[in-house]
């Protein structure tokens, strides 16, 4: 099997897997509240980020990371997962999946707007298009598609869900400058973060119940949406990238799959009723994207 087909297969099955996910945190969520699914999924991600670190024989990383590292590591483990789950579930918690999950994808266009304070980069005027185009989706799906009334179904939902790019746009700027390998740095995101949120569960929950649903959403959660799916997405971007791989672009855009797919498991697996406003919203969203990927921010 050639690079192509492996940076597809491996593109595609990430894809895939997400896809699951918002299904998963609605069903998670009817057993748990948002702090008790994420004290689970924390536990169960690092378990399997250490499986792959051991998987791929780079255990020994872990002591050779510095100082400065690891409490860059520390700080941004505070914002994913501890911050940044906890604002996405409880967006879950009050929303539809097929609302707060549409949402969710419009983190790359609050990622260009951050970029211009926190990264000195610009936006061109085909980026503020873009981010129109991206943030009318979000109001024809918030309101239903009911534009002249413009009644959010769920103000402190949809509040969350944009908040939670904020935080997820903030993370990935803060690891720009960060020199440690992608895995090994996401697995000491998790191993600091734990104790904020089991603290944090502590104090304003209480723990989780060990049940089966309990135990298998928050497992399935940690390891589909926060641990293995990132090392298969690093793999096929490696593959991409040889000179038979067929080129990042071309898996990059495999992402936009996800959320189309997303509605179908969400339609079949919690049961919602897909609205054709969701549909539209969608659409918006995904073209904004597609309009801000064509031309590097300031180019």
């Amino acid at each position: 099997m050639n690079a192509r087909k492996k940076a597809l297969l491996f593109g595609l099955a990430t894809v895939a897997l997400w896809s699951t996910v918002a299904s998963a945190f609605k069903l998670s969520l009817r057993h748990l509240d948002p702090l008790q699914l994420l004290l689970y999924a924390c536990v169960a991600s690092l378990l399997a980020l250490a499986g792959v670190l051991a998987a791929q024989g780079r255990l020994g990383q872990l002591r050779r990371v510095s100082r400065g590292e690891l409490l860059r590591c520390a700080l941004l483990g505070a914002l994913n997962p501890a911050l940044y789950y906890v604002i996405l579930f409880m967006a879950y918690d009050l929303l539809p999946a097929q609302e707060a999950q549409p949402i969710n994808y419009t983190w790359a266009i609050t990622l260009s707007l951050l970029s211009v304070p926190l990264l000195g980069q610009k936006l061109s005027l085909r980026d503020l298009a873009a981010i129109l185009i991206s943030y009318f989706g979000v109001v024809v799906i918030s309101t239903h598609g009911d534009l002249t009334d413009m009644r959010f179904s769920s103000p402190a939902g949809v509040a969350l869900a944009l908040g939670s790019t904020v935080v997820w746009a903030l993370y990935w700027i803060g690891n720009t400058r960060s020199t440690t390998a992608p895995v090994t740095g996401l697995f000491f995101n998790f191993l600091f973060a734990l104790p904020l949120v089991l603290g944090a569960t502590l104090i304003f929950s209480e723990l989780p119940p060990i049940t089966p649903e309990a135990l298998m959403g928050g497992a399935y959660v940690g390891v589909f949406e926060m641990g293995v799916t990132f090392a298969l997405w690093l793999t096929a971007m490696k593959y991409a990238a040889m000179p038979d791989g067929g080129g990042t672009a071309r898996v990059a855009n495999l992402i936009f799959l996800s959320p189309f797919l997303s509605l179908v498991f969400i339609h079949f697996l919690v049961g919602e009723e897909i609205l054709p406003a969701t549909l539209a919203g969608l659409a918006f969203i995904i073209a904004g994207n597609v309009l801000m990927q064509l031309r590097p921010i300031g180019k």
